[in-house]
């Protein structure tokens, strides 16, 4: 649990820091947050091979920005964890269970098909979003400035994704109304 804590809080808290760094401190010296985020992954590695993927993207990317002092490599974390949870729930729609229902059996629930239909289409959903989420962070980081970088990965990202939640909340609510799930 603390682990999980400092993983979301370095992830949280990783635009602004960059954006505070910039033209304070090298992005050589500004790759340790990187490192530091990469650090608070590792109990997720014995999970998931895509969490193996990124975290070996995010090295990639903290050594480009060491290597080559530039900043747009630390920009581009963002778009990267956008692709691993694109990738990780992509995948799940080529399998019989896919990512949100599989979260949603770890309360040990089983549940009939019209039930897993609607979880593979809110798949579906996160999927899009990770997409054009990725896409945005990716332009911010090539056209933007800094701050509009941080600001978009690090408040108006994360708002749009608690916008999704609660609009697939109450979609939920209403869909087990209907059809007495």
């Amino acid at each position: 649990m603390p682990m999980t804590v400092l993983t979301a809080a370095v992830t949280l808290l990783y635009p602004l820091a960059i954006w505070f760094g910039h033209g304070q401190v090298e992005p050589r010296w500004l790759a340790g947050l990187l490192l530091l985020a990469v650090a608070t992954r590792l109990p997720a590695l014995k999970l998931s091979g895509v969490a193996r993927w990124s975290v070996a993207g995010a090295l990639v990317l903290m050594a480009c920005a060491a290597w080559s002092n530039l900043l747009l490599p630390l920009k581009l974390y963002p778009v990267l964890v956008n692709a691993a949870l694109l990738a990780g729930f992509g995948y799940s729609l080529a399998t019989p269970v896919s990512a949100v229902e599989r979260m949603a059996r770890l309360r040990g629930e089983d549940f009939p098909p019209v039930a897993q239909a609607y979880m593979r289409k809110v798949t579906q959903v996160w999927c899009g979003f990770f997409i054009v989420n990725g896409a945005i962070a990716f332009a911010t980081a090539l056209w933007a400035s800094e701050a509009v970088w941080s600001l978009y990965t690090g408040v108006v990202s994360y708002a749009l994704m608690a916008l999704l939640f609660g609009a697939e909340y109450l979609v939920r609510l209403r869909f087990k109304r209907l059809h007495h799930v």
